[in-house]
Order: C-alpha cells, then sequence, then structure tokens
C-alpha cells in the first residue's frame, strides 16, 4: 500500500515540477491562474497578480519539488535502495507539515483561509490547489511513518 502511495506522491510532484519547468522556460499554458491576484486600488472588478515569478525562482521550486519524489523514493526503495534513516523520516514530515500549512494559508493570498477571494486563482486554491496539499502532506507523513 504505501509503495503504490508512494509512486502517486512521486508522479504527483514530477508533474508539477515539470509544470514548473515549463513555465521557467516561458510557457504561458495556466500561467495566469496560478499565481494569486490581488485587486487594483481597491476594486474587486480589477485583478492583477500579487507578483511576477521569475524564470530562476521557477527553476527552483522545479528542483524542490522533484527532490522531494527523489526522497520519497529514497523512502520506500524506488529507483534507489531503501533508506529507513530517521532523518528521512523527520525530513520527509517536515514538507508534509509545509504542504499542511500551505493549505491552510497565509491569511491573506493563499490557502483555505484567504481573505482575497473572487478571483480564477483563489476558486482554483480552493477546489484544487489547497485539497491537493492536503492529500501530498497525509500522503508524505504516511510514507514516512509507515
Amino acid at each position: 500500500m504505501t509503495f503504490v502511495l508512494a509512486q502517486w506522491l512521486v508522479t504527483i510532484f514530477a508533474v508539477i515540477s515539470l509544470i514548473h519547468v515549463y513555465w521557467a522556460l516561458g510557457g504561458q499554458w495556466a500561467a495566469a491562474v496560478v499565481v494569486p491576484q490581488v485587486p487594483v486600488d481597491g476594486f474587486v472588478a480589477t485583478l492583477r497578480p500579487a507578483f511576477k515569478p521569475s524564470g530562476w525562482i521557477t527553476l527552483v521550486v522545479a528542483a524542490g519539488l522533484l527532490t522531494i519524489a527523489a526522497l520519497v523514493c529514497m523512502r520506500v526503495g524506488w529507483w534507489f535502495p531503501a533508506v529507513h534513516h530517521k532523518a528521512l523520516q523527520w525530513v520527509i514530515s517536515a514538507i508534509a507539515l509545509l504542504m499542511f500549512a500551505r493549505a491552510i494559508g497565509d491569511s491573506n493570498l493563499v490557502g483555505f483561509f484567504k481573505e482575497v477571494k473572487g478571483s480564477r486563482f483563489a476558486r482554483l486554491d480552493t477546489w484544487v490547489y489547497s485539497p491537493l496539499c492536503l492529500m501530498l502532506g497525509a500522503g508524505l507523513l504516511a510514507v514516512a511513518w509507515v
């Protein structure tokens, strides 16, 4: 069971990493709905991106996501010899806590308890991104401790 869960986790993290590489190289597919949006001059009808992610930072995020996939592979012995060291358990658990924190949010732009609502990003964050972070966090904890 844990091995199948790990395969799903690795696949999801690898796919999300590849999407980030695509964006870092200039791809535009779905780029408009993955960055939080804020009202312009207080008008909710007019929204602008909260920030403009640089290509390098996007590549760093992609590398981080791929590293998470590799850590899960190491934990369960997929493509690497299985590592049962406590330090790996704690690293994966810390990443799971980061996933949970992302799902809960910063109380302003992202997460279930965000204040800025009404944009396409906000709707996708509520129904896709935050639940995905919850599931990834739970899956990481299961892989780390089972």
